[in-house]
């Protein structure tokens, strides 16, 4: 059924709910609802919203969609593209605020807690490094290879660059498993380890190595590979 807006009752309106019930009342319908602003000449704004979702399968791949697969849907035009995905922009860019005031990194679960929902979604293998200072606070964070992990793609020379460049005393590297399972393979220890004898002839130590899954991760330090 096609209801229009203007046929809920007002008490029953998204925006009406949200300013009197606060947002966590509404569901994920409403809320991209309430981004949208309207919907076509046939099509309510909140049958719009849910094809929206309906079209990514839910949030997490709304999550990643481009502008371009947004205008794929019939009735979002480039503006309300635009307005969604800064909307899942800012949301990004908040939940990594919580961790950019001088994160400190103490253990595996303080690298995981920082990376986690950076990481876990992410289709293809991503290399990353935290830079960190002496009092072990993340100073730099550097996407450095996205692919399938190997010794001989994952270069030590750009994992220490960034290093240098930041005056970092110490580094901690992860990637991703796209699979969830965070068991580390062989491509995984011989790159652990060519890294822990670059850096020990540099003078800057490779603290841990950790390897991010669904909801999982795996230190090499723990596994005792460092």
């Amino acid at each position: 059924m096609n209801m229009m807006i203007r046929d809920v009752p007002k008490s029953e309106r998204p925006r009406e709910r949200m300013v009197k019930e606060g947002p966590q009342s509404l569901s994920n319908q409403e809320l991209i609802a309430l981004l949208l602003g309207s919907g076509t000449k046939s099509e309510s704004v909140i049958n719009l919203s849910a094809k929206v979702i309906k079209h990514f399968d839910g949030l997490k791949l709304l999550k990643d969609a481009s502008i371009k697969e947004l205008q794929d849907i019939r009735g979002i035009g480039e503006a309300k593209a635009v307005i969604l995905k800064a909307a899942l922009e800012l949301g990004r860019r908040v939940q990594q605020s919580t961790f950019e005031d001088r994160y400190t990194i103490r253990s595996p679960e303080d690298v995981a807690n920082y990376m986690m929902e950076e990481m876990r979604h992410l289709t293809q293998e991503h290399f990353v490094c935290l830079y960190l200072n002496t009092k072990n606070h993340v100073i730099h964070k550097q996407t450095i290879f996205i692919g399938s992990l190997n010794a001989s793609i994952v270069h030590p020379r750009e994992v220490f660059k960034e290093a240098f460049r930041y005056s970092a005393a110490s580094i901690v590297c992860l990637h991703n498993h796209p699979s969830g399972d965070v068991s580390p393979s062989h491509e995984d220890m011989e790159v652990t380890k060519r890294l822990v004898e670059c850096g020990k002839m540099m003078g800057i130590d490779l603290l841990d190595h950790v390897i991010i899954g669904e909801h999982r991760f795996c230190s090499l330090k723990e596994k005792g590979y460092i």
